[in-house]
C-alpha cells in the first residue's frame, strides 16, 4: 500500500469513529451536527476543492461535481447523516479502486524492472561503468552473474544461465555459450560473460519492450471510447433531471426538503464511476496477464480486436517451422549404407557455409578429414562437384538436383521430395541416393493449430515464398486449410486483402511472421503478429502484438485472454447500467433512500472493479 493510501485509510477510519460518534449522540446533545461536519470534512474535504478546481479549467460534470451537490444538497435539507456516508463510502470506493489499480499495475511495473541501469564496458582491457546509451555496436561488455543483459549482443566469452522471464513468461532460465545470441532485458543467474554488443540500446529488445508498454494505454478499444463519449452526454443529463426533479414537483405538490432529497439521491446513484473506472481497468488487466504471458500488445483496441479472431494467416519460416536446416530423409540407393551416403555428402560440401551445407555435416555428425577433399566447383543452381581421394585414387563426388545428375548422365533418380529440398548424390557414374533437406516445424505448431481450431478460428491460411507444393505439404502436416507459395512481399499484402474482403462480418483477421518481408502484411492485417525473440525489428515494428516467446500455440493464449476481457467489460457495462437505471427510477418515485443510491454508485462501483481484477488472473485450459 503506497503512501496517499495509507494517509486515505487513516482519513476514513477518523471520519467512520465521528460518524459513529455523531450518530450516538444524535438527539441526545444538541451539537451532535458538529461531529457529522468534522466527519465529513475528514473523509471528502477535498472533493469539493477539486470541483472548484475543475470548474474552473471549464470541466464541470463530473464525479466530484456530482458528490458536491449531492452532499451538500443533503445538508441543506438536514439529511446530515446520509450526506456524511455518501462522502465516505464515495472515498471508500476510490481507495478501492486505487488499490485495484496498483494490482493490475504490478506485472506491467515487472516489465520496467528490465530496464538496465548501467554496462560494464571493456576498453582496453579495463572495466568502466557506463550508461547503456554510450555503448557502440561492436563494443564489448561485462555481465556479471546477478546482472541484467544491458543491451542485445553475441557471447564472445564465457557460458551462464539467463532468467527470461520478463521477457518471455517462462520461468526455466536458459542456458547460453559462446557465440549465442543473448538479448537484453534478461538477468544473468550464474557465469560471467563477455558479450560483443549487436544493437544500439535505443534498437535493443528492452528498448522496444518498453516503448510498447508506454504507448500499450494510448490506444484506447472501442468500448473504453464508448465509456468516455458516453460519460460526457450521460453526466449533464442527469443533471439537468436532478434539477427538474429537485424544481418542477414542489411547484405542484409541495414539500421542496422531500423532493430536494430525492434529487440529491438521484444525483449519487447517477455518478458513472463504475463504468469509468472498471472498463478501463478491466483492458488494463488483460494488457497485463497477457504481457505475464509474453505476449505484449500495442494497445488495449488490439486486444479487444482479438476477441473476435476468426480468420489467421501464417508465414512459413521462421513462423511454423524454426528457419533451421535439416537433413529429415536418407535414401540411400540399393547396395549403399546410410553412413556412406552422408559421408559422400559431406565430403563433397565441407567448404561450403550455405545452410543446406551445413546441415548435411550436422547429420553426418563427424569431422570432415578435409586433407581427403581437392579442388570443389560449384554449379549456380545445380550444386557441387568436389575431388575426394579414396584408397589413394581420386574420385568426383556430385551433389545437387536432377538437372546436375542428368548432365553427368547419371539415372536410377527418384522423384524429388515435396516437403523440402532434395539432394542427389553420385561417386562417379554411381548413384548413392538422395538427401531430403527441410526446414523443421516449430514443437507447438501442431498443438497452435488444433487449439485455434477448438477456440473457433475458421479458416486458417498459409502465405510463404517457398515453393508452393513445399507449403502445400507443410500446410496439410500441421493442419491448415489453405497454401499459397511463391509469392513476394507485395503478393502476400494482395492476398490478405483478398481474405479481408472475404472474412465474416463483425470479425478480424491476423497475420503471423516475423521478418522484415512480412512488415508490409503485418501493417495490412485487422492485427499483425510478430514473433518477437527471432523476428526482425521491422517485423516487431509493424506488428500490433508481439509474441516474446516465438511459440504460436500464444496465439490460442491472446485470445483466451482478449475473449475473457472483453466478457468481463460487458458484463460490468450491463450490470452497472441495468442497476443505476432501476435505482434512478425507485430513487426519483420516492421508493429509494439515499442509503440505496449509495449502494447504487459505490456498491455496484465496487462490485465492477472485483470483476474487472479478474482480467489480471488467467491460466492456460
Amino acid at each position: 500500500m503506497t503512501g496517499k493510501q495509507k494517509k486515505m485509510v487513516c482519513r476514513l477510519a477518523a471520519s467512520a469513529v465521528f460518524l459513529i460518534a455523531g450518530a450516538a449522540a444524535e438527539g441526545r446533545w444538541s451539537l451532535a451536527w458538529i461531529l457529522f461536519i468534522i466527519s465529513y470534512l475528514a473523509a471528502g474535504y477535498d472533493i469539493p476543492l477539486k470541483a472548484v478546481r475543475n470548474i474552473v479549467k471549464g470541466q464541470v460534470f463530473d464525479e466530484n461535481f456530482l458528490m458536491t451537490v449531492a452532499t451538500f444538497g443533503a445538508i441543506a435539507v438536514g439529511a446530515l447523516e446520509e450526506a456524511v456516508a455518501v462522502m465516505l463510502f464515495y472515498q471508500l470506493g476510490e481507495l478501492f479502486n486505487d488499490y485495484a489499480v496498483g494490482k493490475s499495475r504490478q506485472s506491467i511495473a515487472a516489465l520496467m524492472d528490465i530496464n538496465p541501469e548501467y554496462a560494464n564496458l571493456l576498453r582496453d582491457g579495463k572495466e568502466e561503468q557506463v550508461d547503456p546509451y554510450e555503448v557502440e555496436v561492436d563494443d564489448v561488455i561485462l555481465i556479471k552473474p546477478g546482472e541484467k543483459v544491458p543491451l542485445d549482443g553475441v557471447v564472445t566469452e564465457g557460458s551462464s544461465s539467463l532468467d527470461t522471464k520478463a521477457l518471455t513468461g517462462e520461468a526455466m532460465p536458459v542456458d547460453v555459450q559462446k557465440g549465442d545470441a543473448i538479448v537484453s532485458g534478461s538477468i544473468n543467474l550464474t557465469g560471467t560473460l563477455q558479450v560483443r554488443v549487436t544493437k544500439l540500446f535505443d534498437d535493443s529488445t528492452v528498448a522496444k519492450i518498453l516503448e510498447l508498454v508506454e504507448n500499450a494505454s494510448s490506444r484506447k478499444a472501442k468500448a473504453e471510447n464508448f465509456i468516455t463519449r458516453f460519460a460526457r452526454v450521460y453526466t449533464p443529463i442527469v443533471v439537468g433531471l436532478a434539477l427538474i426533479l429537485a424544481i418542477i414537483p414542489p411547484l405542484f405538490a409541495g414539500n421542496w426538503g422531500v423532493w430536494i432529497y430525492r434529487a440529491c439521491s438521484f444525483l449519487v446513484v447517477s455518478c458513472p464511476c463504475a463504468l469509468v473506472i472498471s472498463v478501463p481497468l478491466s483492458f488494463f488487466g488483460g494488457l497485463g496477464a497477457a504481457s505475464r504471458q509474453g505476449i505484449l500488445l500495442k494497445g488495449s483496441n488490439y486486444l479487444e480486436a482479438a476477441a473476435s479472431l476468426n480468420t489467421v494467416v501464417f508465414d512459413k519460416t521462421g513462423t511454423l517451422t524454426t528457419g533451421k536446416f535439416q537433413v529429415t530423409e536418407t535414401d540411400p540407393a540399393e547396395g549403399v549404407s546410410r553412413e556412406e551416403l552422408l559421408e559422400a555428402a559431406a565430403l563433397g560440401e565441407c567448404h561450403s557455409n550455405h545452410p543446406i551445407a551445413v546441415s548435411v555435416r550436422e547429420a553426418y555428425g563427424r569431422p570432415v578429414d578435409l586433407a581427403l577433399v581437392g579442388e570443389t566447383k560449384e554449379t549456380a543452381g545445380k550444386g557441387v562437384c568436389a575431388a575426394v581421394l579414396e584408397n589413394g585414387a581420386q574420385k568426383h563426388i556430385y551433389i545437387g538436383n536432377q538437372k546436375l545428375m542428368e548432365e553427368q548422365g547419371i539415372g536410377g533418380l527418384k522423384e524429388p521430395s515435396p516437403v523440402g529440398t532434395t539432394l542427389y548424390v553420385a561417386r562417379e557414374q554411381e548413384y548413392l541416393g538422395r538427401l531430403v533437406i527441410s526446414d523443421t516445424i516449430r514443437q507447438d505448431t501442431k498443438e497452435a493449430v488444433a487449439r485455434l481450431r477448438g477456440m473457433g478460428v475458421k479458416r486458417m491460411v498459409m502465405l510463404t515464398g517457398d515453393r508452393e507444393e513445399t507449403g502445400k505439404a507443410v500446410a496439410a502436416q500441421i493442419g491448415l486449410d489453405e497454401a499459397y507459395g511463391g509469392l513476394l512481399p507485395a503478393d502476400k499484402v494482395t492476398k490478405v486483402e483478398d481474405l479481408l474482403k472475404e472474412k465474416e462480418a463483425g470479425t478480424t483477421l491476423g497475420f503471423v511472421g516475423d521478418g522484415i518481408n512480412d512488415a508490409p502484411v503485418l501493417s495490412r492485417a485487422d492485427i499483425g503478429i510478430a514473433m518477437g525473440g527471432i523476428g526482425s525489428d521491422a517485423a516487431v515494428e509493424a506488428a500490433d502484438m508481439v509474441i516474446m516467446t516465438d511459440e504460436p500455440s500464444k496465439i490460442g493464449d491472446a485470445i483466451a485472454i482478449a475473449r475473457k476481457t472483453v466478457g468481463i467489460v460487458k458484463q460490468n457495462i450491463v450490470f452497472a447500467i441495468g442497476v443505476k437505471v432501476l435505482v434512478l427510477i425507485l430513487t426519483a418515485l420516492g421508493y429509494a433512500t439515499m442509503w440505496a443510491a449509495v449502494f447504487g454508485d459505490v456498491g455496484v462501483s465496487v462490485l465492477a472493479i472485483l470483476n474487472a481484477m479478474r482480467a489480471l488472473r488467467y491460466q492456460k485450459s
